[in-house]
């Protein structure tokens, strides 16, 4: 026991009397200052007092260095012309190589920082100015992809005298990046500066010693390479088994009528099919894509209109259909939903004749007026009149609704609610007589109960007329209010 204290008494002694050799444990950072403390007594000096470090202002020192600027991309290189050629046996040599990119210019350098010397008896920390960075390279330009070739020939040994180059241009080199500026280096990287308070030889004069560190500014970093511009595609080829030219296909088309009647239309689909190993069917050498297109087939169906309805045709010229091909041989004839056609057609090996018999406009089918009612109990009728002259044509058929009002204040405005139906279906067609664009229909003879039909009543018939042809059909409502009279 008594060791271990003697131990730890000598240990205290040591460090009240020599405090100087303890070793401080927290990590320096160098925008710090470190202080000592003096005092003077009576004339007498003492030994400085430890004291943790004490932050101080940093202050930047020179103008930062400015960054350079970055190159341009370069140019890409121009596309080869495609070419169409008859090939016959001749020999022919064709360049359609792509041009070469142009080269990205080159990054400039950086500038230095703009270095500033420390005035004298500077009491903060100083940072030196970083340098500016390099500028980015340019990217070189891509190259040019090769032409495509058609190639017509009914012979494929032809082909064996063609050499053809079609290479992608090379892309263009990179621009290399700029050199960093310097950054502002430090002369001197610490110093000590005194600060006294008080009046010398006084109980209250102190001095205090900092210390000030100076760190130098960063280096700019070097600007990056620009990429090598990407190589330009192979061109392509197509051969088509023809000895004169490929018409365009046309698979659809919306023609006037007047053009299907005077020239009729033909539509047409060119047949393709993908085929590799291209190079081996030209001379040795050449250079141009692996894969290639081959016309196989070429599909044609002709569409013919026939009028012979007894509407005149000018009427209905600038309507238009619509055709298109349809499986293997055939087509498809569509016409639009404004103009209802009554026709049919007949495909005789690629020629389809479309007969027309009769045609009317979908706005005329619906032009029925009222001529009023007249007569009573069952000589009762509602005459009608089609304004449009279509009803030689278009079919029709009529339902109604009707309804009364026992009202006795004479408005022929009632409100619908004050009416009440009587009878409500579709008229049998032996109740409507039709006399050309005239229609009767016999109400009278309608099951409704005959005190009903008498002279004074206030009659509301609401009217519906079916108007169809050829598979087209569209409503018309009428609505007709009435007193009978007698």
């Amino acid at each position: 026991m008594k060791v271990r204290f003697w131990g730890k008494f000598t240990l205290f002694i040591a460090i009240v009397t020599f405090p100087q050799f303890l070793t401080a444990t927290s990590p320096s950072i160098i925008c710090f200052s470190t202080s000592g403390r003096y005092s003077a007594l009576q004339g007498q000096s003492l030994l400085p007092l430890a004291f943790p470090s004490q932050a101080a202002e940093i202050e930047k020192i020179g103008k930062q260095g400015q960054d350079g600027q970055s190159g341009e991309k370069g140019q890409d290189g121009r596309n080869s012309d495609s070419l169409t050629v008859f090939a016959d046996g001749s020999p022919m040599t064709l360049d359609l190589a792509g041009e070469n990119g142009h080269a990205g210019t080159n990054g400039t350098s950086g500038s230095n920082a703009d270095c500033q010397e420390k005035p004298k008896d500077f009491n903060r920390n100083i940072q030196g100015a970083n340098g500016g960075n390099g500028g980015d390279g340019g990217d070189g330009g891509n190259g040019g992809n090769g032409g495509s070739l058609t190639v017509y020939t009914t012979n494929k040994e032809d082909l064996k005298q063609i050499f053809i180059i079609a290479s992608g241009g090379e892309g263009g080199e990179p621009g290399q990046g700029g050199e960093p500026g310097q950054g502002c280096k430090c002369s001197n990287p610490s110093w000590n500066q005194p600060t006294c308070s008080g009046k010398p030889g006084s109980d209250d004069y102190n001095c205090t010693t900092s210390e000030f560190k100076c760190q130098e500014g960063y280096d700019g970093q070097s600007g990056r390479n620009g990429r090598k511009g990407r190589v330009g595609n192979l061109g392509t080829i197509t051969l088509i088994n023809l000895d004169k030219s490929l018409a365009p296909d046309q698979p659809t088309a919306t023609v006037a009528i007047a053009e299907l009647k005077d020239r009729g239309f033909t539509l047409s689909k060119n047949i393709w099919e993908t085929h590799d190993n291209a190079t081996a069917l030209f001379a040795p050498g050449s250079i141009i894509s692996d894969r290639y297109q081959e016309l196989v087939a070429r599909r044609e169906h002709t569409v013919l209109m026939v009028w012979d309805a007894p509407q005149p045709v000018d009427n209905f010229a600038d309507s238009k259909i619509t055709l298109s091909l349809k499986g293997a041989n055939d087509a498809e004839i569509s016409t639009p939903k404004d103009l209802w056609l009554e026709s049919t057609s007949s495909k005789q090996n690629n020629i389809t004749e479309f007969f027309v018999f009769n045609a009317v406009r979908a706005k005329d089918a619906t032009r029925l007026k009222s001529e009023g009612v007249s007569g009573q109990g069952t000589n009762l009728q509602l005459n009608l009149v089609d304004k449009a002259s279509q009803s030689d044509v278009v079919a029709t058929d009529f339902s109604l609704k009707y309804r009364v009002s026992n009202s006795d204040d004479g408005g022929l405005f009632r409100r619908s609610f004050d009416y009440r139906t009587k009878f409500e279906g579709k008229i049998p067609p032996q109740l409507i007589s039709q006399n050309g664009d005239n229609f009767t229909i016999k109400l009278g003879q309608l099951p409704i109960p005959q005190e009903f039909l008498e002279p004074g009543v206030q009659v509301e018939v609401q009217l519906i007329a079916n108007r169809s042809l050829a598979g087209n059909s569209k409503q018309q409502e009428l609505i007709i209010r009435h007193e009978i009279k007698e």
